[in-house]
């Protein structure tokens, strides 16, 4: 077994086959989604099988690390999610316990398609007799207490709904921290909480919600793909024992240095309140009727305050 609290510098696929089996309590996979993203040393246009038969390595991987009670999410985007999916639940075994949407403004532009603002979030689980789900860790209040004032309601709450939306602009008077849409923005350039040298960055809110439901404090959290190491760091800061892979000798020396810099119980970054969870960009530029204005953060309202309008280097 390798040492805990460490992240690795390696090609999972070889850093998994050193995890003792049955060993690992939640793992949280943010692999390539092989789309063609710019990777300092990983390819990621592979031919569909072999993007496939390498899914499958990984995968099998996971699965051997796992606790016969474990769990793992997995993020994926719709080009292979349908395959993935199929791969981890008929050929090696786990069963879906959930099909999360999380739907987020500012996302990926495209000329001839509509834009592309969601992520599928698997939640599979090695045996669906026995696993971790922590349902006062997540509890909101319902529908029957909020709007109809139904004495049927559980005082205690109601599990959220499978569909995180993360588009404050559309109801700005939403998205309140008791509802039961989540609400958690995705990491754009110019948030504090952006690493700066990762562009796929998951936000610590969300990783927090998947980590409280699906582990418990002291616990091992494994992520085969460190990234930009958001999982690992908010592991740590949630008290859990933590293991990971990086594969990009640069990704991985700065991930180190994120998680150096990480204490535990520290607060998540980021925020739920729709308010203050996209930031204002200080000295940034908008568009008004299509040309770029430069504002100063102090001339900044609140109402602009979203994400659909922070400058185009925000990615």
């Amino acid at each position: 077994m390798l040492d805990l609290n460490q992240l690795y510098q390696r090609d999972c696929i070889e850093g998994l086959s050193e995890i003792a089996e049955g060993s690992i309590d939640l793992v949280f996979a943010d692999p390539p989604f092989n789309i063609g993203y710019k990777y300092d040393v990983y390819e990621d246009k592979r031919a569909a099988e072999d993007y496939l038969a390498w899914t499958r390595q990984w995968g099998a991987g996971v699965v051997r690390a796992l606790k016969p009670d474990g769990t793992f999410w997995l993020a994926i985007g719709d080009d292979f999610a349908a395959e993935l999916k199929l791969i981890f639940q008929r050929e090696l075994g786990l069963t879906c316990r959930s099909w999360v949407l999380w739907y987020y403004t500012f996302g990926v532009q495209c000329k001839f398609k509509f834009a592309r603002s969601h992520t599928h979030l698997f939640h599979f689980v090695k045996n669906p007799e026995q696993f971790t789900f922590n349902i006062p860790q997540i509890r909101v209040p319902s529908a029957r207490t909020l709007v109809y004032a139904d004495r049927r309601a559980n005082p205690e709450g109601r599990l959220p709904d499978d569909t995180w939306i993360l588009r404050p602009q559309d109801i700005p008077d939403s998205f309140q921290p008791n509802e039961d849409i989540w609400y958690v923005p995705r990491v754009c350039g110019t948030f504090k909480e952006r690493a700066g040298w990762h562009g796929c960055q998951m936000p610590e809110q969300l990783l927090g919600r998947v980590i409280k439901a699906s582990s418990n404090e002291g616990e091992i959290v494994m992520d085969p793909f460190g990234g930009s190491g958001s999982t690992l760091v908010t592991a740590k800061k949630l008290g859990r024992k933590y293991i990971g892979f990086e594969l990009s000798p640069e990704y991985a020396a700065r991930i180190q240095a994120r998680l150096e810099e990480t204490r535990v119980g520290e607060p998540l970054s980021g925020s739920d309140l729709p308010a203050t969870s996209a930031p204002t960009t200080a000295n940034g530029k908008i568009r008004i009727n299509g040309k770029r204005v430069k504002v100063k953060a102090a001339e900044q309202q609140p109402s602009l305050l979203i994400p659909a309008i922070l400058p185009e280097t925000g990615t």
